[in-house]
């Protein structure tokens, strides 16, 4: 989404070289953003990236607990 936001950012602005690129081109991947999205739930990346995040604040919490406590873990 982002990079789609700054190709139609450069295109308008008339910077080279986007400037000389079709809007087709310019536009292309906001109209992959959904592809992508559809992908990344698909495949279960989605899901095994919110379990990473899960499990670091998990440890996180149990550090600051530990440490809270005077133990070393």
């Amino acid at each position: 989404m982002i990079l789609g936001l700054v190709l139609i950012a450069l295109k308008a602005l008339g910077l080279a070289p986007v400037a000389a690129w079709d809007w087709w081109l310019v536009v292309a991947p906001l109209a992959l953003a959904p592809l992508w999205w559809w992908f990344s739930d698909a495949s279960g990346r989605t899901r095994r990236l919110e379990e990473q995040r899960h499990e670091a604040r998990r440890q996180a919490r149990r550090r600051s607990t530990v440490a809270s406590l005077g133990r070393r873990h």
